[in-house]
């Protein structure tokens, strides 16, 4: 299902932060309550797999069931209410270009690599990993382990069958693609840009995105 697409208003030279993330790379940052994020995707079928938090209070994250119950639709699109699991509002998304981005999907790990593509590979990257590496590495955003819960897949395909399943399919994003989101309180972002090479989605090909911020 793809939903409504909607171009921005916002030029890029008006952003206060325009920054490249290489795949396998993360992005952590604060976004007010007010400000706009674009992530783009550079160079088409990447998967960006996204965290959030209210910035006040990291116990309170992106929920996949509030948002997808309170919208009706488990795929994500402009007018789209990103929902925390205290079922308050964290973002809205105000312009897609791309009209599908998954909830279901989750993210992957060295555990599910390993299960789903090869036996022989067990430490393949993973975004679990680059989560991780970051609430490591920037302990000034208070996140632990147990933060690592829900995820959206920005432009990943994951479909679903008449029986109820999911599928993981080739991409529909292409180079420039993107989805901007109004911050509707004061939110951490933390985003893997995903390394998988197994996985259709992403083309078996690895590639940058690119994160803007508008200010208020």
């Amino acid at each position: 299902m793809v939903t409504k697409l909607q171009e921005s208003t916002k030029k890029i030279e008006h952003a206060r932060s325009v920054t490249k993330v290489n795949a396998g790379d993360y992005y952590i940052q604060v976004i007010k309550q007010g400000e706009t994020v674009r992530i783009t995707d550079l160079e088409g079928n990447q998967a960006a797999d996204t965290l959030f938090f209210n910035a006040n209070d990291t116990d309170e994250t992106y929920s996949a069931v509030n948002t997808i119950r309170e919208q009706k639709n488990v795929f994500l699109g402009t007018g789209s209410i990103l929902r925390s699991n205290i079922n308050r509002g964290l973002l809205k998304i105000v312009a897609d270009t791309c009209g599908n981005h998954d909830t279901l999907g989750g993210a992957c790990a060295t555990e599910s690599n390993t299960v789903r593509y090869d036996l022989e590979k067990p430490y393949m990257h993973a975004c679990r990993d680059s989560w991780m590496l970051a609430i490591s590495e920037h302990p000034e955003y208070e996140l632990q382990k147990k933060h690592i819960t829900h995820n959206i897949n920005f432009f990943m395909n994951v479909p679903i069958t008449e029986e109820g399943y999911l599928t993981f399919a080739d991409g529909i994003s292409a180079p420039g693609k993107y989805v901007e989101l109004e911050a509707l309180m004061d939110v951490v972002i933390l985003i893997s840009n995903c390394p998988q090479l197994n996985n259709p989605c992403n083309g078996y090909n690895p590639t940058p995105i690119e994160v803007s911020i508008w200010a208020q």
